[in-house]
């Protein structure tokens, strides 16, 4: 079994996004609906994998299975997708794309410590897993809010 290997913070790559291409689009769509009946069927994942040299079995975990459907479902629909490490070291302006606020909204953020950042020489540096926890709680606030709002605008009706 593999150990899972905890190194520094990696960097995201800074490779510009782009949208798939035609074929690409109709290879995935094909890949999804072929892989959801796998997945509906058994726990695992199981793949064979011919190259010029030798035929492989791969069984993924069920997690991982779905993670897969899910890129390729994103990427039949046409969409771009940028994969982000959990441990990934982000610089300010991804950090705030990801959270799709402006980037000095983001530095405000980091200088009330709303969100955990560090310094690179006179650059400031965020986790993903900081971003990613950032955003559940600011998901979760305005969740409750909105529940809020509709208790009251429910108390309001009964009232009229």
């Amino acid at each position: 079994m593999t150990k899972a290997v905890k190194d520094e913070p990696r960097r995201l790559s800074a490779e510009n996004p782009r949208l798939p291409t035609q074929r690409e689009v109709e290879s995935a769509s094909l890949a999804v609906s072929i892989l959801a009946r796998a997945l509906a069927e058994a726990d695992d994942l199981v793949l064979d994998v011919h190259s010029d040299s030798e035929n492989i079995q791969l069984r993924l975990p069920h997690a991982v299975g779905s993670k897969l459907m899910e890129l390729l479902s994103l990427i039949a629909q046409g969409d771009s997708v940028t994969l982000v490490p959990y441990g990934a070291e982000l610089t300010t302006q991804q950090a705030a794309d990801l959270l799709n606020v402006s980037r000095p909204h983001l530095i405000s953020l980091l200088e009330t410590s709303a969100i955990n950042h560090h310094r690179v020489g006179s650059h400031r540096r965020v986790l993903a897993r900081d971003v990613f926890k950032f955003k559940e709680q600011r998901d979760r606030e305005r969740e409750e809010g909105l529940r809020q709002l509709q208790r009251l605008g429910q108390e309001a009706d009964a009232i009229e």
